[in-house]
């Protein structure tokens, strides 16, 4: 039994034909007055259903147009304030940096009071060497500011070391906690001497190790403050060094021997003062 084949119009040909049916209503209803209600009616069944369709479409279109361009509007804006950020982050960097300097500026300020007797030369450092301690270091001033070897060297606490190197606009400082430095010192309530060695191995404990005391009244204890002494040869006396956190009697039952908190931050120096006196009377212990 064969099949008919059955007909079928392609869609645009349908919505063409309708174009011409709704025009030629529109022109008889113009051109002859008669009523045309009942075309009327299929106009509205059928073009109203295709007006709100393509309503619709544009309406779609139109959202999704203005949710892009509020997408890329809060992208903008978005990206503005991360510039913001970024940039109220480097001037809080900058603010907090600028704070820090300043406090240790007063910090140096405050010490050049404490020693009013010693001409003083503010200076930065620009170089040490490797590892978390400030053992030995460059600073940015040299011979051309007066500086000579054996001046001494403080920051806003306390004793740093002494200028064994120098060259026209730059020096090297030893610290008092390299292995090399011994300074003569004295328990600054008793005056009993002492000697102070650098020790890093000690300084994962914040600590510098004394020897030598002579304390044959035991008047010294933990917490008295330690000072260059007046018979050191190279440093100018009563600078502190630190304070007495452990004392222990050696075994030929006559010396004392210990610990000592540094006064200064060995591990965070950035600025340091440099005494421009140097002691008077020659000495060979250091």
């Amino acid at each position: 039994m064969n099949n008919k084949k059955r007909f079928s119009l392609p869609p645009k040909y349908i919505l063409f034909i309708l174009a011409i049916f709704c025009l030629g209503a529109m022109f008889v209803t113009f051109a002859t007055k008669v009523s045309v209600a009942p075309i009327k009616n299929v106009v509205g069944y059928v073009i109203v259903p295709m007006q709100k369709g393509i309503n619709k479409v544009g309406g779609w279109f139109g959202d999704k147009t203005l949710e892009f361009k509020t997408l890329e509007e809060v992208k903008k804006e978005n990206k503005d304030l991360q510039a913001q950020i970024a940039d109220l982050k480097v001037e809080n960097s900058k603010l907090l940096q600028e704070r820090y300097e300043l406090d240790r500026l007063r910090q140096l300020f405050e010490l050049d009071e404490k020693y009013t007797g010693y001409e003083k030369v503010a200076a930065r450092i620009i170089a040490k060497d490797t590892g978390n301690w400030f053992n030995t270091f460059i600073v940015d001033k040299g011979e051309k500011n007066g500086i000579k070897k054996d001046m001494n060297v403080i920051d806003g606490s306390g004793l740093v070391g002494i200028v064994v190197e120098t060259g026209d606009n730059w020096a090297r400082i030893r610290s008092i906690i390299d292995d090399s430095s011994n300074v003569s010192s004295m328990v600054l309530s008793t005056q009993d001497l002492c000697m102070v060695k650098g020790n890093l191995e000690l300084m994962s404990d914040n600590t510098i190790e004394f020897e030598k005391l002579v304390d044959s009244d035991n008047n010294v204890a933990v917490g008295e403050q330690v000072v260059t002494s007046n018979v050191s040869g190279k440093y100018l006396e009563g600078i502190l060094i630190g304070y007495i956190t452990e004392i222990k009697e050696d075994s030929n039952q006559i010396t004392k021997s210990g610990y000592i908190s540094p006064a200064v931050d060995f591990e965070h120096l950035s600025e340091v003062l440099i005494i421009k006196n140097l002691k008077e009377q020659p000495h060979t212990e250091e």
